[in-house]
C-alpha cells in the first residue's frame, strides 16, 4: 500500500499540470463517494452533507457558501461524469500545453469554472423559466472548466485536426462549435444548470485567447490569489534565506521548461507518425512544427 501511495504521489510530481488536475478531481471523487457511502451506514443522507460544496443557484445560499464558487467545479455527479470531464481535459489539456503555459492552464481552469457557475447563478434567477427551480437547483462539476480550456485551444488553432470516431478528421473549429450549439439547444433540459455553466465556461475561454493575443492576460489575477496561499510562510519566525531567490525567474523557467517538454514532446510523436504513415499522413500544423524544429 505504501509503495502504491508512493508511486502516485510520484507520478503526481513528474505530471503535467493538466495531470495534476485530473488527480485532483479523482482523489476528491473517490473522497467525497467514500464519505457518502460512510455517512449512508449510519442512515444519514450523504448527499446532503455535500451540499455544502456544491453551487446553488440560489444567491442567498450562495452568501452563506462563497466557497462553492471554487468546490463545485472539483465535484461530480458519477463514475461516467468524471470520466467525460477527465477524457477531455487530458486530450485539450494537452493540447493547450502545446500554446499556453502551464500558469495559463491553472488560472483558466479557474476562470472558466467562475465564469460557468457566475452565468448559472445569474440564469436561474433572472429567467423566468427556472424561477420554481431556484431554491432546490445545486452545481457540480468541471464542465465549465473543461469547455474554457476546450474553446481556448480551438481559438488559438482553429485549423488544427483531432480524429473523432465514427467522424475521421475534424478541426478543432468544429468541435467547439458544435459543443457550443449542443449547448444553446439544451439550455431548457433537465440539466439546464450544466449547459447554462457550459456556456459561460466557454465563452471565458474565447475572451482568454482574445486577452493573450492584444497582450492582456486575464488569468494573471487568479494565479497572483493563488500565489498569496501558495508561497505563505506560516512559521512565525522569519528565516533568513541562504540564498537569493527571483520568483518572478522561477516562474519563467518553470514556464520555459514545461514549454521545452511539450514541444520535445510533440515532434517526437510526429516524427513516430512520420516513420510509421509517411511524410503524406502529416496535417499541416504537423509538418510546420517538424520544419521548425529542423531549423533550430
Amino acid at each position: 500500500m505504501g509503495d502504491f501511495i508512493t508511486d502516485l504521489k510520484k507520478k503526481f510530481e513528474s505530471g503535467n499540470i493538466a495531470l495534476k488536475f485530473i488527480y485532483a478531481n479523482v482523489g476528491i471523487f473517490i473522497l467525497t463517494s467514500l464519505i457518502v457511502i460512510f455517512w449512508t451506514l449510519f442512515n444519514r443522507d450523504g448527499n446532503n452533507l455535500l451540499l455544502y460544496l456544491e453551487l446553488p443557484a440560489s444567491f442567498d445560499k450562495f452568501i452563506l457558501q462563497p466557497w462553492s464558487i471554487i468546490t463545485y467545479m472539483f465535484m461530480h455527479a458519477n463514475l461516467l461524469h468524471i470520466l467525460f470531464n477527465m477524457l477531455w481535459l487530458y486530450w485539450f489539456g494537452e493540447m493547450f500545453l502545446y500554446f499556453f503555459s502551464a500558469r495559463h492552464f491553472r488560472g483558466l481552469y479557474f476562470l472558466g469554472g467562475i465564469a460557468g457557475g457566475i452565468i448559472y447563478m445569474v440564469s436561474y434567477n433572472v429567467f423566468p423559466y427556472f424561477t420554481s427551480a431556484v431554491t432546490q437547483s445545486y452545481m457540480i462539476g468541471a464542465s465549465a472548466s473543461v469547455l474554457a480550456i476546450v474553446v481556448a485551444t480551438a481559438v488559438k488553432s482553429p485549423k488544427y485536426s483531432v480524429n473523432l470516431l465514427l467522424f475521421g478528421r475534424v478541426r478543432l473549429k468544429y468541435i467547439a462549435c458544435a459543443i457550443v450549439l449542443l449547448d444553446l439547444l439544451f439550455i431548457t433540459s433537465e440539466n439546464a444548470g450544466g449547459h447554462i455553466a457550459h456556456i459561460g465556461g466557454a465563452l471565458a475561454g474565447w475572451i482568454f485567447v482574445l486577452g493573450v493575443n492584444s497582450g492582456h492576460d486575464y488569468t494573471k489575477w487568479i494565479n497572483n490569489f493563488i500565489d498569496l496561499f501558495t508561497n505563505i510562510n506560516f512559521s512565525k519566525r522569519r528565516r533568513k534565506p541562504k540564498m537569493k531567490i527571483y520568483y518572478g525567474e522561477r516562474s519563467k523557467d518553470y514556464d520555459y521548461n514545461e514549454r521545452k517538454k511539450q514541444n520535445s514532446d510533440e515532434i517526437d510523436r510526429i516524427l513516430d507518425k512520420l516513420k510509421k504513415s509517411g511524410y503524406d499522413s502529416l496535417s499541416t500544423s504537423e509538418k510546420k512544427a517538424l520544419f521548425d524544429a529542423s531549423n533550430k
